[in-house]
């Protein structure tokens, strides 16, 4: 199945970078570039522990009407930097045109930096199901119940 998405650069992006990519045959995220601003190009951006960045992708998207863009983190960087996303997944509506930006959070014990061109995430295309929501008086029961948090045991 395929989909088109269709993008436009932002007024400060750099145009000789890669756009969004699937990197093999069988991936379901095209990668996305970190596209820094024309100061921060050179030397990057330093994402100290704990701290969260706004990373832009130089982008904007247009999503097909019926479908989301999911943004995820890349596992690479979580497992070897203990850098991720601060709000996996980041939610791309259909109708949003705005510029794209990945937010990065560093849980790593040292600073990483974040450089011009890196792929820093992926986009994944989901189909979007609304729901109708509707009130009632009781809700039917299941074998769960009201068990919440690590009910159904550790294993």
């Amino acid at each position: 199945m395929s989909a088109t998405i269709r993008f436009t650069l932002t007024s400060e992006a750099d145009p000789a970078l890669v756009p969004p990519r699937y990197e093999t045959e069988g991936a379901a995220g095209a990668d996305l570039r970190a596209n820094l601003g024309p100061a921060e190009r050179q030397d990057g951006v330093l994402l100290a522990p704990m701290a969260r960045l706004l990373v832009p992708t130089g982008l904007k998207i247009e999503i097909p009407a019926g479908f989301e863009a999911q943004i995820r983190p890349r596992s690479g960087l979580a497992l070897k930097h203990g850098v991720t996303l601060a709000n996996a997944p980041g939610t791309i509506d259909s109708d949003y045109r705005g510029p794209l930006g990945v937010i990065l959070i560093n849980l790593g014990d040292q600073s990483f930096r974040v450089c011009h061109g890196a792929r820093i995430a992926q986009l994944v295309l989901a189909p979007v199901v609304r729901a109708c929501f509707s009130r009632q008086d009781a809700l039917s029961p299941s074998a769960r119940g009201q068990g919440g948090f690590g009910s159904t045991g550790e294993e």
